[in-house]
């Protein structure tokens, strides 16, 4: 099954946040913070994947000077394994050196051995654990590459 990528746009926030619920209920954002990263173009992009204008996953970057950081991938799980989330991360690296980063961070679950793979396959390096990040007390993985 094909899928597309594109720019995420303020009308697609409700059924991003609807996602996000649905992927990281105990983490998940609210819709006012998918608002403010929505409304910052100038440090920020968003995307979304979908299948038959249906919408499978989202991602997003935040480039600050030569940091970049991967705010957030999810891929509803009936659709993992379909090179959608490979595809969105290679944008959000893309967009990254577009906007002049040379590292990009991000934080992962560490007990998400499926996404750490997709960033280790990708040259991220773990370079830290913050324990107990997430609200239910699962450590994070904080990994970096260098562009």
């Amino acid at each position: 099954m094909s899928f597309s990528l594109r720019d995420l746009l303020l009308q697609d926030v409700p059924a991003v946040a609807r996602l996000e619920l649905e992927l990281f209920p105990i983490d998940a954002w609210p819709l006012e913070m998918f608002l403010d990263e929505v409304s910052q173009p100038e440090t920020r992009r968003y995307l979304v994947a979908e299948i038959e204008g249906r919408m499978v996953g989202y991602a997003g970057v935040m480039c600050v000077a030569t940091t970049a950081d991967i705010q957030t991938i999810g891929v509803l799980p009936g659709f993992e394994g379909q090179g959608i989330g490979t595809a969105l991360l290679g944008e959000l690296l893309a967009e990254a050196r577009h906007r002049g980063a040379t590292e990009v961070l991000l934080e992962v679950r560490a007990d998400n051995p499926r996404a750490q793979k997709l960033y280790t396959l990708t040259g991220f390096e773990h370079i830290h654990t913050r324990r107990k990040y997430y609200r239910d007390g699962v450590d994070a993985w904080v990994m970096r590459l260098i562009l």
